[in-house]
């Protein structure tokens, strides 16, 4: 099964210079845990996630106009539409994240989370080895 089957699209995407505010009122208005922080070419510069605004936005005092590059977690991990689920799985363990942006031709065209890889019921063994990694402390690389 390809990504590009089970993925979310019609992704909202924040601007690099959008406000850690408007970001925090994007996450409650679509219910998500995460969004992609995308130049205006759509290619991908990170994520702001609820726990970036918490961690690294509230705790450090940050304003809540500042923008979101001051507070998004960087590398944002990226799968390409056109791989194999069980791939997308592999690399959300390796990597301890529970979602990957979507790409095609370097671009982002959706979002993938571990809870789209569970429903898809043909990767079971590599959501329960994802779900393991991601619960693991930490890893420094």
């Amino acid at each position: 099964m390809l990504v590009s089957e089970i993925m979310s699209r019609g992704v909202v995407a924040l601007s690099p210079d959008d406000s850690v505010e408007s970001a925090a009122r994007l996450l409650a208005h679509h219910g998500v845990g995460a969004l992609p922080v995308c130049g205006e070419d759509g290619r991908l510069h990170g994520m702001v996630t609820d726990r970036d605004i918490t961690v690294r936005g509230v705790a450090a005092d940050f304003l809540p106009g500042a923008p979101v590059r001051s507070i998004m977690s960087r590398p944002a991990y990226t799968v390409e539409a056109h791989a194999d689920v069980r791939e997308a799985a592999c690399l959300m363990a390796e990597k301890q994240v529970r979602r990957l942006a979507v790409v095609q031709n370097g671009r982002l065209c959706g979002m993938l989370s571990l809870g789209d890889v569970a429903r898809c019921h043909a990767c079971e063994v590599e959501v329960s080895k994802a779900l393991c990694e991601i619960s693991l402390p930490q890893r420094d690389y």
